[in-house]
């Protein structure tokens, strides 16, 4: 397997007519990134019926959770991660599997919030990742004061990186993995280098083999 591994992520549903159309514009994915709750207006929760209909592709899910419009508070992010552990395991997700935070670049974010859902998702059996941009907006600067106050959420969490946004393409003609992290560092095992794709509505991504092999 290559060191990288190619896949996409969506808001609707991954079902017969969008898998096909991924295939046959863009290739295969290996894994698919879906929401664990429908959010009205952003996105459509994950059902154990796409779940069965991906793992009979051989399609992992990569679980997003976004059920929440800013990044602030510890008390917030415990209860971030108590809900996003609530719908995996409601939804059959296996425990260490990653988890990740949907952290938009026009969220605000503090360091409380970080460290209050990476120490939840510890407790949960499940595993801490972060969806981020880490130039735009403040989730960078914020990450970083986490880890100087906790050094587990720079070790135990995994990052997704949304920079530097190249084109939608297929695994053929992916960009060389380079994503960008925050100044600090960090586990960036993921790198969305594409999105809204207008072909079909989907984003681009690859992501390290260590990932992959955590996935659902």
């Amino acid at each position: 397997m290559m060191a990288y591994v190619w896949g996409v992520d969506s808001a609707s549903p991954a079902n017969s007519s969008l898998l096909q159309c991924v295939i046959t514009n863009f290739g295969k994915p290996l894994y698919w990134g879906r929401y664990l709750s429908t959010v009205p207006g952003a996105a459509d929760g994950l059902t154990t019926q796409e779940i069965s209909f991906l793992h009979g592709q051989n399609v992992k899910i990569l679980p997003i959770y976004n059920d929440f419009r800013q990044a602030v508070g510890y008390e917030n992010g415990k209860n971030a991660a108590r809900a996003a552990a609530g719908h995996a395991a409601r939804l059959g997700i296996a425990r260490g599997t990653f988890l990740f935070a949907n952290i938009e670049r026009f969220f605000k974010v503090d360091e409380a919030w970080i460290r209050g859902w990476v120490d939840t998702i510890r407790t949960s059996g499940y595993k801490s990742g972060m969806y981020h941009d880490p130039i735009h907006g403040p989730f960078s600067a914020a990450y970083c004061r986490a880890v100087s106050k906790d050094s587990r959420v720079k070790t135990e969490s995994v990052l997704w990186s949304a920079e530097p946004e190249r084109t939608v393409t297929g695994p053929q003609n992916a960009p060389a993995y380079a994503p960008y992290s925050p100044k600090c560092g960090g586990n960036v095992w993921g790198w969305q280098y594409g999105r809204d794709s207008k072909t079909c509505p989907i984003d681009t991504n690859l992501i390290d083999t260590r990932l992959y092999g955590q996935l659902f």
